[in-house]
């Protein structure tokens, strides 16, 4: 069930807007990420959860998508999410970067989401000093991470890598998204 839930767990940069991600669904995709391991069991994430229409614009007015197809405009006007999750951390309980414990509440959130019929996507190209202001967080609290959540309205296919050891990411003419994979026999030592 896990390994089907990770399939299914793919960077989504296109939503079906009419979908409206609600407050109690973000809610259970923290608890998710609440249960997580965490680096010393410090604990030092928060989430600023956004499911209203205007702090979701201005989330997404804040961020930038694909860079590796820097010719397209994604998500494609009107097919933005409808929610994002923004992790930051506490700085008072955790002065050094817990990157890890990041990752972690990340990939529970985005499994959970899955898991839900919802999907989403890291956002790590933002500028974090104006995310931060622009959500009036407080002084402590550093911008780690953004999560896209919403319905996805995409076609996402897992393809093998070529011969040509090219991982990129590509779109095809009916804007299909391919992810080439390495073979597991390829990444074991």
């Amino acid at each position: 069930m896990i390994k089907e839930l990770v399939r299914k767990n793919r960077s989504y940069r296109g939503y079906d807007s009419s979908y409206q991600v609600t407050k109690e669904e973000l809610l259970d995709l923290v608890d998710c990420a609440r249960l997580t391991p965490s680096s010393i069991n410090r604990q030092p994430l928060r989430y600023y959860l956004a499911w209203e229409k205007e702090k979701v614009e201005l989330i997404q007015s804040m961020t930038k998508w694909a860079a590796a197809l820097p010719k397209l405009t994604l998500p494609h006007p009107g097919m933005c999410p409808t929610a994002f999750i923004v992790i930051c951390q506490d700085m008072k309980l955790a002065p050094n970067p817990f990157l890890k414990d990041v990752g972690i509440a990340a990939q529970t959130i985005l499994l959970a989401a899955v898991e839900k019929g919802l999907g989403g996507c890291m956002i790590g190209n933002f500028n974090a000093k104006t995310v931060k202001e622009k959500l009036s967080l407080p002084e402590n609290m550093e911008v780690q991470l953004i999560v896209a959540i919403g319905k996805p309205a995409e076609t996402v296919v897992l393809t093998e890598v070529g011969e040509d050891g090219n991982t990129a990411y590509y779109r095809d003419d009916n804007d299909v998204h391919y992810v080439p994979k390495r073979k597991l026999e390829d990444i074991i030592l």
